[in-house]
Order: C-alpha cells, then sequence, then structure tokens
C-alpha cells in the first residue's frame, strides 16, 4: 500500500471518530449533530480542527472537577425555608429555578432599578466606598476606560481601609484590562485579582478546553447584605471597543436583603475554582431580611452546570405568563423548543412583545435572529428593533407580577457555552419599575412587520437561513 493510500485511510479513521464524538456526545440536539457531521464530512481537516476547538463545552476536567467539589461544600449553607408569599400559579418558577443551584427563593429583599449606566457605576462605587468588610465582584468585561477605571480606583481606596477586596475578570472579555498597569496597581494597593477562564497560549488552550467558554457574569457583593445584577459590564456606555454601535443601553439593579447570599455563593464557586482559596466563612453569614421585602432567587448556570437549564428558565416563564410576556435581549438565537414557545404564548392570546437592537454587533446573531422573525410574526408576536444603540438590557418581565434580569441572553451561548447570573423575583412594584423601562425601550424603537419580512430580497432570506442552520456549530 503506498503512503498516499494509508494516509488515506488515517484520514477518514479521523473523520469517523470525530463523527462518533459528535454522535455520542449526550445532551445534543440531533440537529446539532447533523449539523457537525455535514461539518465533518464537507470540510476535509477543517471540520475535524473546527470540532477540536468549537465542538464540546468542556473547560477542562480538574476545573470541571474543582467545581463540583466546591459547589458540593456551597451546598450546604443554602437556606432551605420555602417563603409563603409566593402564589400557586408562580411556585412553578421557583421549584425549576431552585433545581439549577439548588438555591430556594428568598424573601425580604428590596432593589432599586439605576436611571443608567452611568448611575449604576456611580452607586457600585459609593458602595465600595462605604464597604466596612468585603468587596466581592465579577465581570465579564472590564475596560480601562472612565467607568472601569473609576471602579479600580475606588477597590484600591477600600483595600487602603483593610477591606478584603476581590476582583475577578473573565480573560477573554477583559484582556485590555488584565493586559494593561491597572491590573497589577490593583494588586500592589491589596486587591485580590483573578482571571476567570485564563486563556493562556492560544495555541495549547483548546488542549485544556474550548476557548470560547467564557464566565460571562457580572457580580457584584458588597459586604454581604448589597448585590448588583443586571446587564452592565464594567465599562462606559460608550463601550470603546465597539464605538460605531454605541451607545450600550444596559439595566442594573441594586438589591438589598438575603439575596445578596445567593449571589455571595456564586461569586465564591467562581471565585474558590479558579483561585483555590477557601471562601467558606462567607457562606456562613445570612443577611438581614427587609421588612415588606419581596421574594428573589439567584439562577446561575453554565457548561457545568445542569444542561439547557437557562433555555428551559426561558420556556418556564413563557408558558406561565397568562395575559403579557415582554422580552428585551440583545443576541436572539432560540432552540426549537424556545421558538415553540414564544409562538404558542402569542398563539395562547398572550400579548408578547420582543426588542431586538436594529444595529446589532455581531453579524451573525442578526443574520440568525432575522431567520426568525417570519414565524414569530406569524403566530402573533409583536416584534421592534431598538434605533438608539444597542439594546444590551436582558430583561423579561410576566404578567406585571414576575421579572428576569441578568446577564443571560437568548442565544446558544448562553444556553451552552456562558457561565451566567440570573435574579427572578416576584414582585409587583419593581416588576412595574422594569416594565416601564421597557416601554422606555419601546418608545425609541420601530416596529417589525410581516409584510416589512416578505419583502427581504431572496439572496437576505437565504442569508439569515443558512446562518441559523449553523446555530448548533456555532
Amino acid at each position: 500500500m503506498h503512503w498516499n493510500q494509508i494516509l488515506a485511510v488515517v484520514f477518514v479513521a479521523i473523520q469517523l471518530v470525530f463523527i462518533a464524538r459528535a454522535i455520542l456526545r449526550p445532551q445534543r440536539e440531533p440537529a446539532s449533530r447533523v449539523a457537525w457531521i455535514v461539518v465533518i464530512m464537507l470540510l476535509p481537516g477543517l471540520g475535524v480542527l473546527a470540532y477540536i476547538l468549537l465542538g464540546e463545552t468542556s473547560i477542562g476536567r480538574h476545573r470541571i472537577a474543582r467545581l463540583h467539589q466546591v459547589n458540593q461544600v456551597l451546598q450546604q449553607a443554602q437556606a432551605t425555608e420555602w417563603p409563603q408569599q409566593i402564589p400557586e400559579r408562580f411556585s412553578q418558577l421557583f421549584r425549576f429555578g431552585q433545581s439549577v443551584n439548588g438555591f430556594v427563593p428568598v424573601a425580604g429583599n428590596l432593589a432599586t432599578l439605576l436611571a443608567d449606566s452611568d448611575a449604576a457605576i456611580d452607586a457600585i462605587v459609593a458602595d465600595i466606598d462605604a464597604a466596612t468588610e468585603h468587596v466581592h465582584l465579577i465581570f465579564y468585561i472590564w475596560l480601562t476606560d472612565h467607568s472601569g477605571l473609576k471602579v479600580v480606583a475606588a477597590l484600591q481606596r477600600a483595600a487602603a481601609r483593610n477591606v478584603a477586596c476581590r476582583a475577578m475578570a473573565d480573560g477573554l472579555g477583559s484582556r485590555l484590562m488584565i493586559a494593561s498597569p491597572h491590573w497589577q496597581a490593583m494588586q500592589d494597593a491589596g486587591v485580590q485579582v483573578a482571571v476567570a477562564l485564563p486563556i493562556g497560549n492560544p495555541l495549547l488552550r483548546p488542549l485544556r478546553g474550548r476557548i470560547d467558554l467564557r464566565n460571562h457574569r457580572k457580580i457584584v457583593v458588597i459586604d454581604r447584605n448589597i448585590t448588583y445584577c443586571g446587564s452592565q459590564n464594567c465599562a462606559d456606555a460608550a463601550f470603546l471597543v465597539k464605538a460605531k454601535f454605541a451607545p450600550w443601553v444596559d439595566i442594573m439593579l441594586r438589591f438589598t436583603g438575603p439575596i445578596a447570599q445567593q449571589n455571595q455563593l456564586l461569586f465564591m464557586s467562581d471565585w474558590m475554582a479558579q483561585t483555590h482559596e477557601d471562601l467558606s466563612r462567607y457562606a456562613q453569614y445570612t443577611p438581614q431580611a427587609n421588612a415588606g421585602g419581596f421574594v428573589a432567587q439567584v439562577i446561575g448556570t453554565g457548561p457545568t452546570l445542569q444542561y439547557s437549564a437557562m433555555p428551559e428558565v426561558f420556556v418556564t416563564l413563557m408558558f406561565a405568563a397568562q395575559r403579557e410576556l415582554f422580552i428585551t435581549t440583545p443576541y436572539f438565537v432560540p432552540d426549537e423548543a424556545m421558538q415553540a414557545a414564544l409562538c404558542a404564548t402569542a398563539r395562547r392570546g398572550v400579548k408578547t412583545t420582543i426588542i431586538f437592537p436594529a444595529r446589532n454587533d455581531s453579524w451573525i446573531v442578526a443574520a440568525a435572529s432575522h431567520s426568525y422573525y417570519g414565524e414569530l410574526l406569524a403566530a402573533g408576536v409583536e416584534i421592534y428593533e431598538y434605533i438608539g444603540g444597542v439594546l444590551h438590557a436582558k430583561t423579561l418581565t410576566l404578567d406585571g407580577e414576575v421579572s428576569l434580569i441578568g446577564s443571560a441572553n437568548m442565544d446558544r451561548r448562553s444556553f451552552e457555552l456562558n457561565f451566567e447570573n440570573n435574579i427572578l423575583l416576584y414582585d409587583a412594584a419593581i416588576s412595574q419599575d422594569i416594565r416601564q423601562r421597557q416601554a422606555h425601550y419601546l418608545a425609541q424603537s420601530q416596529p417589525v412587520t410581516a409584510e416589512m419580512v416578505e419583502q427581504w430580497p431572496m439572496h437576505r432570506r437565504f442569508w439569515n437561513n443558512t446562518i441559523a442552520m449553523l446555530g448548533p456549530v456555532l
């Protein structure tokens, strides 16, 4: 047998091995398996390389083992008493939320909806300046701009007062901050810093897990009783790394009460898994409940946790709606179950509204999103596109009583690849505040009609549908 024949046999064998891996990988949609098989077969060599880089959601066995070990320790510190304030029709939502992290919904929380990105950063800085015990924070994107450096300076001031400060940033999203002198300056000032999912050598990184699995969380916990949750990164609204799409329009809530402890536990799981520092002492504290406060629950998802938890949270909320479902999300690449749930919600007579940004910073996501418009509109879903910048706020309000806010988008990255944090809450007042903010977004949006979609040229529809087909791969 000639060498070229031997190489051909070896090559085919390698292809078959990776096709088998695509077929045998657990918890994968059939469409995803088929997509990967097609890619491996039609792109010789490149298809196998693509599968190695993007085909499996692993952050490495060591990290997974460490995360599971840390989470087992933290499970012991979680509340177990179920609050009585939750009506029966909403209890299923929080029951499902509990199945993700084991977090039982807790009562006695208060929240303030901050006016905009600048107000959110100013509030975080003010709370850091008032901190007496500790400051814990994680950001996916932390830039060396005005807002980013304000937080850096506040952490340095807090560390100078002997406040324990721990700051974590994602290795990809915050690479500019991590590589800057400000990162070292924080360490010199006494701030403990850590990189979530560091990239290291890009050529060797795939051997230790998929490089684009990221920590997309935005968590701030201060003195155990204060926490923040929303879409806000540690950056200006001008977002200089993608300035042509600016402003970035975000939403952030400041919470006080027992919900802070659940965000604390989520922070601890990330920190302890990455640094091996034992923070168990922080798990023993229960923040004081506020009189008349509402019920809330942290839902933290990720590739090492319950599979498909995030899309199932969305679908569960959609099917619970009886009067109105209102959603804002910058990135929309749903799985089949979510698309069907949205259509079914509208067909049940529930007023269903979604706002997307008119200009998306990701042309791939924009094309894939547009492929779903026709079916949604035909089912009665009202679609709007925000024209005042990138609407980055991830919000869901349900019948004016329940809200979900956090870092998760309605796309496959948030479903399978990113570590996300969200807060589910039951309260008419704060839900109305969020709903009014959604109305503000709506006033700056333009409707998308079925007639508009039907008038798209064939090449545009072909492109949108082709990109959407590749969603399971991308």
